[in-house]
């Protein structure tokens, strides 16, 4: 029997070569973690990148891992024949039925069986955001249905559910609202958009349902369900367009911006804030301190000083100018500018200056948004922890504490093992033991 021979893979190793990796063990180290991310316990090392170089192909479930790994090191998109996994490029067109992918991502989330799925895929940095020409008319190619229509009252209704979901989340987390989300998405949003209407009714319907949708996108990255977020995030932005709603598409490029760089990839971050400055040439202060802001933490977090703290200046004109009411969702009001200070202040090595604005932050946060109370209280402690303020930190996390339990929220639950991990060192100390039995209580619930 002749053994098969392996034709080296050029492809790989030129990638590998570009990437400039320290060793294949480096790469392989990549992997995995980047495995752990996705739900997959890799246990790659060396000799698995020599006989990938050498022609094994690693397995098809495991493969876009290491795609992301060598996009994320190239700061550019990596195909799978770009890097020698397939022999063709991937030339299938993607489908241009909208609602129907609304339908089959929100059936998915909305049934209790399948949400183990939703935690794997891996976040994707290389994500191509639809521009403003890209998808218009898209929703021309849908034919609406003779037998049903609607007009502004179910467009209100869509309306006031999401603005009580919205409610719901800022009180409780994303975890407990987000499948009423869904299955409100699946049984009444979707019908809808496919529904006959006047061309004004249409386009207040797409705006909605975006508006709808990127609250959904908030919620499942609040749980740490990164990419089902960023797939919400998408379909929000593809509705937007459709709807000319340049509103709803810069906030979620905005969000999309905020989940990048809470992840620490701040170029991906930048480039979702920069385009979402780009597309709202026209917008009023609160947006545009909005979008500043954000910008100003990802340039401060890529290490551009100058640029960051140029934005936050704009961003804090604008704020001064701003209106003093805003959607519930999305909006943005003095304490959120006081936590971008708090953000680019920390990406800047200005760490007492960051405690400074978040706790400002704190103090002029309107009290229904109580999942940030427990973040940013977690954080404060975090800060003032490093700067070796142990019992105000200890007080700073006991009133995260007093919120917590009543969270139900991923990122909440980060700050919450943050803390654990982080107290340990210090449970000689009587007020850290205190902290640590309160915690313990609540772990077995929560973490």
């Amino acid at each position: 029997m002749v053994a098969r021979v392996r034709t080296p893979n050029g492809k790989l190793a030129a990638l590998v070569a570009e990437c400039r990796w320290s060793s294949n063990g480096e790469f392989a180290r990549a992997v995995n973690r980047s495995g752990t991310e996705a739900g997959f316990k890799l246990k790659y090392d060396e000799s698995a990148v020599s006989h990938w170089l050498a022609g094994t192909r690693p397995m098809t479930k495991y493969q876009n891992v290491v795609l992301e790994v060598l996009t994320r090191r190239l700061g550019r998109a990596v195909t799978a024949f770009e890097a020698g996994f397939a022999d063709h490029p991937h030339m299938q067109p993607a489908s241009t039925d909208t609602v129907t992918g609304l339908i089959d991502l929100g059936s998915m989330d909305m049934d209790p069986s399948r949400r183990g799925v939703l935690g794997a895929g891996l976040y994707s940095v290389a994500l191509t955001v639809p521009g403003w020409p890209d998808h218009m008319g898209r929703f021309e190619k849908l034919k609406a249905d003779p037998h049903a229509r609607v007009g502004m009252a179910e467009v209100e209704s869509v309306i006031a559910m999401t603005e009580k979901i919205s409610e719901l989340d800022d009180q409780f987390g994303g975890r407990a609202a987000r499948p009423m989300a869904a299955a409100f998405m699946v049984n009444n949003i979707a019908p809808y958009l496919r529904a006959t209407a006047t061309e004004a009714v249409r386009k207040a319907m797409l705006s909605a349902a975006a508006d709808h949708l990127y609250l959904t996108g908030y919620m499942a990255v609040d749980e740490r369900l990164d990419l089902l977020g960023q797939s919400y995030y998408t379909k929000a932005l593809e509705l937007a367009l459709a709807a000319g709603d340049h509103l709803t598409y810069c906030t979620t490029l905005r969000g999309m911006s905020v989940q990048a760089v809470e992840l620490g990839h701040g170029q991906a971050a930048l480039r979702y804030a920069d385009a979402a400055s780009a597309a709202s040439p026209e917008a009023g202060p609160r947006m545009r301190a909005f979008l500043a802001g954000q910008q100003a933490h990802a340039l401060a977090q890529t290490g551009d000083r100058s640029g960051a703290l140029a934005k936050l200046h704009s961003a804090e004109i604008a704020m001064e100018q701003a209106e003093s009411k805003a959607k519930a969702h999305g909006s943005y009001d003095p304490s959120s500018l006081a936590y971008h200070v708090a953000q680019v202040s920390y990406e800047l090595g200005d760490r007492d200056g960051a405690i400074r604005a978040l706790q400002h932050s704190e103090k002029i946060r309107p009290a229904v948004y109580r999942r940030a109370r427990v973040r940013h209280r977690g954080m404060a402690a975090e800060w003032l922890l490093e700067a070796g303020r142990l019992e105000e930190a200890v007080g700073s996390w006991h009133l995260a504490l007093n919120d917590f339990p009543h969270v139900q929220s991923g990122r909440a639950d980060d700050r919450f093992r943050t803390m654990i991990s982080a107290i340990l060192p210090h449970r000689h100390n009587s007020r850290a033991r205190e902290l640590l039995d309160r915690a313990r209580l609540m772990a077995p619930r929560r973490a």
